[in-house]
C-alpha cells in the first residue's frame, strides 16, 4: 500500500476530490431520507383520517405507502453507512500517505545534514578549539608573570623578613605587663572613717632611703 501511495502528489489531490464527492453524496442521501420520513409520516396521518371516516381500504393503502417509504429509508441508511465506511478508509489512507511523506522529508533532511557535516571537519574544528584554548592559557600566564622591578624580588628573602616581623610582634606582646586585677573593696566599720593611704614616695626619697640603709650596714 505504501509503495502505491509513495511520491504521488496527484493521488493526494484525487483523495481530497473523492472525499468531497463522498460528502456531497452523503448530504444528498440525508436530504432524500428526510423527505421520505416526512412522506411516511404524512401517510400515517392520512391513514388515521381514513380510519376515522370508516374508509378502511384507503387507510390500508396509506399504510402500504408508508411501508414502501420506510424500505427506501432503510436502503438510504445502508448507503450512508457504506459511504461513511469509505470515507473513513480514504481518510486513513490519506493520513498514512501524509505520515510517510513527513517521515521521508525528515530522513532526507537528516541525510543532508550528515552530508554537510563531515567527520574530518568536526575533528579539525575540535583541534582548532583546543589550540586556541591553549594559546589563551599561555597568554594569561604571560600576563600574570611580574616584569620590571617586581620580577627582581626574592620570594625567600621576603618570606624570611615576614617571619622576623611576626617574631618581633610576638616578643613585644610577651614583654607587655600583665593586667592587674582590681583590689577587693575593704569593709569599714560604721562610725569609723576609712584610713587614708600613705602618700607615695618620690623617686628621690626612694634613693635617699636606699643610701641610708647602706650606711647603716
Amino acid at each position: 500500500m505504501f509503495a502505491r501511495l509513495r511520491g504521488k502528489p496527484k493521488q493526494e489531490t484525487s483523495a481530497i476530490a473523492t472525499l468531497d464527492k463522498l460528502n456531497e453524496t452523503l448530504e444528498m442521501l440525508e436530504k432524500k431520507e428526510s423527505v421520505l420520513q416526512r412522506k411516511a409520516a404524512a401517510e400515517v396521518e392520512k391513514a388515521k383520517e381514513y380510519t376515522k371516516a370508516k374508509n378502511k381500504k384507503l387507510a390500508i393503502q396509506c399504510l402500504k405507502k408508508k411501508k414502501l417509504y420506510e424500505e427506501q429509508i432503510g436502503q438510504l441508511a445502508n448507503f450512508q453507512l457504506r459511504i461513511h465506511d469509505q470515507m473513513i478508509m480514504l481518510e486513513g489512507a490519506k493520513a498514512t500517505t501524509e505520515t510517510v511523506d513527513a517521515l521521508r522529508s525528515g530522513a532526507a533532511a537528516m541525510k543532508a545534514i550528515h552530508k554537510a557535516t563531515n567527520i574530518d571537519d568536526v575533528d579539525k574544528t575540535m583541534e582548532e578549539i583546543s589550540e586556541q584554548t591553549e594559546n589563551m592559557k599561555q597568554i594569561q600566564e604571560a600576563l600574570a608573570t611580574p616584569i620590571g622591578a617586581a620580577a627582581d624580588f626574592d620570594e625567600d628573602e621576603l618570606e624570611a623578613e615576614l617571619e622576623e616581623l611576626e617574631g618581633a610582634e610576638l616578643e613585644e606582646q610577651l614583654l607587655q605587663p600583665a593586667t592587674t586585677a582590681p583590689a577587693a573593696p575593704v569593709n569599714v566599720p560604721a562610725g569609723r572613717a576609712p584610713a587614708r593611704p600613705a602618700p607615695k614616695r618620690t623617686e628621690e626619697e626612694d634613693e635617699l632611703a636606699a643610701l641610708q640603709a647602706e650606711m647603716a650596714l
